[in-house]
């Protein structure tokens, strides 16, 4: 039985376009796989707390010294056991000026952990996740993968390095780009990433590692 891992971080709720694209994603596999297990990860509704003096301490190898360590700890160690059952990792990802929403970087920064997601070799950082499958949704109000603005883009070389650290190099980029721009250019924008969903969700998913 395949896992899927969603994860969401729209600050929109029900009015988010990248909620209802991941929506639509999970209906398509689970319509190929009705056996499919899914877990979901809702950062805009439950957000990931940022990093503070204790996380940060916690999250880096020192054993936890009071409660909130101890509670950083455990989250950390329940996102990185959802990321390990996982073949695939569904992430619905609005960009927010330019970049990831701040709630989709907490979860990062509790997840990418030393000697858990990545190590350190004398090679360089190696990432400890292979065999894993993503498919990121990229929701914009304006054209960022070609043209003027392209260079703006602080959103997808930052998440394609993320996940690369931690071993994830089978990403696939789905866009629905000028959202903001007029009503028929929205529409368009996503009704095309629901076809490119429709294609990429058939393919098979890989198994865990």
């Amino acid at each position: 039985m395949s896992t899927v891992l969603a994860i969401t971080s729209s600050a929109l709720g029900d009015a988010s376009v990248s909620d209802k694209l991941v929506g639509d994603a999970l209906t398509g596999l689970r319509a190929r796989d009705p056996g499919l297990e899914i877990i979901v990860r809702d950062l805009g509704r439950y957000p990931v707390p940022h990093l503070d003096a204790d996380s940060a301490t916690a999250l880096r190898g020192a054993e936890p010294a009071n409660p909130a360590q101890a509670a950083a700890r455990a989250l950390s160690d329940q996102m990185i056991a959802e990321l390990r059952a996982a073949d695939l990792i569904l992430i619905g990802a609005p960009m927010y000026n330019f970049g990831m929403t701040s709630t989709l970087k907490a979860w990062f920064d509790h997840v990418l952990r030393a000697g858990e997601t990545f190590r350190y070799s004398a090679a360089g950082p190696q990432g400890l996740l292979e065999g894993k499958r993503a498919l990121v949704i990229e929701t914009r109000g304006g054209i960022y993968s070609e043209g003027p603005a392209q260079a703006m883009d602080s959103q997808e070389p930052h998440l394609r390095t993320l996940l690369a650290f931690i071993g994830v190099s089978d990403v696939t980029f789905i866009r629905a780009e000028g959202l903001a721009i007029d009503a028929d250019r929205r529409a368009s924008a996503i009704e095309a990433a629901r076809r490119e969903l429709d294609r990429v969700t058939a393919e098979p998913l890989p198994e865990a590692a």
